[in-house]
This record gives C-alpha cells, structure tokens and sequence, in this order.
C-alpha cells in the first residue's frame, strides 16, 4: 500500500488498547515493545493523552505513537517510543500522522523536550536532532546518531544530562 492516504488521529482511549497491542506486536519481531506498552501504562510515567492512534477513514486503528514521561537529569521530558504501523500501512504516513499529533498534544499540555531512540534518517523529519549535540547522552551505548532530541518552544533550550527512562524501559 504505497498511496497517501488522510489519516485520522486521536488520543487512545480504553477500548483501543486491545487494538494498540496487535498493532505493536505486527511491527516488531517480538512481543517486546508490546509488553513494554502494557507496563508503560501502569507506571507513574504514563500521561493521558499521550497515547496516539491513526485510524483510516473506517476508523480501523493502523498506527500508534507514546509520549511518556523521562528526565534529562532532574528535568522533565518526555520519550518517544515506541512507534508502531502495521506492516500493509507502512510507509503511508500513519506513523508520521501518530507523532505529529502526539508532540502537538505534548506542546498543548506545556511539555518542551522529547527524546528519541530511533532511526537517523526518519525522526529528523519532526525537528529531531543529535543529542549529544546539546550535552545529552544515556546510561547505556547507543549509536550516537540514534539518539536525538527536540525542543517543543524555542524559549526553552533543549537541557543537557543523562536521560533517565521511566522503569519498564529496563534502562
């Protein structure tokens, strides 16, 4: 499926969740990021709103993007992750429809920072860009270009630290 299509995009509510979790499992090899899903929204890191879907014109769910809470050393954040499409959808902008709307609603609630684990050549497209060229790094080895940062306002520098990840991340 390689047309754009207009994807609808919404907060996850109650009812999607069973939904949210076959579209994460369909986009990763193993159940991994599905459970980390499950926990993440039992934890105090999880904020009501956060979590996106992309749906088409059915309202069928094809896309999710999750905002959670994370510290850049003692200043709140917050992490993008994971991302996931089910496989015939992607490339149709489901996933970009998910993250736009989900840094949106994270500016609207008065958050500024967000931090991403992913992909060099896909997050740039949202303003994303190298951590560690603004003093941020993590506890853990990572490719240093897969990790990145981004500001919601310009008023408000990106802060350097050590990212601090919500418990279910294990990191």
């Amino acid at each position: 499926m390689s047309t754009r299509i207009h994807w609808n995009t919404r907060a996850e509510t109650s009812a999607d969740i069973p939904a949210v979790r076959e579209i994460v499992l369909a986009a990763f090899e193993t159940a991994l990021e599905a459970d980390l899903v499950d926990a993440l929204r039992t934890d105090s890191s999880w904020i009501d709103g956060l979590s996106i879907v992309a749906t088409d014109q059915d309202g069928k769910l094809v896309g999710h993007a999750l905002l959670t809470r994370c510290h850049i050393d003692d200043t709140p954040a917050l992490c993008l992750a994971p991302v996931s499409v089910l496989p015939e959808y992607q490339k149709t902008g489901a996933g970009s429809a998910a993250i736009r709307t989900a840094l949106q609603a994270a500016k609207d609630m008065g958050e500024y920072f967000v931090t991403v684990l992913g992909h060099p050549a896909y997050y740039p497209r949202f303003g994303f860009t190298r951590a560690s060229a603004h003093g941020i790094g993590l506890s853990i080895d990572v490719p240093d270009e897969a990790m990145m940062a981004l500001t919601l306002d310009a008023d408000h520098p990106l802060p350097s630290g050590t990212v601090r990840y919500a418990a279910p991340f294990g990191i």
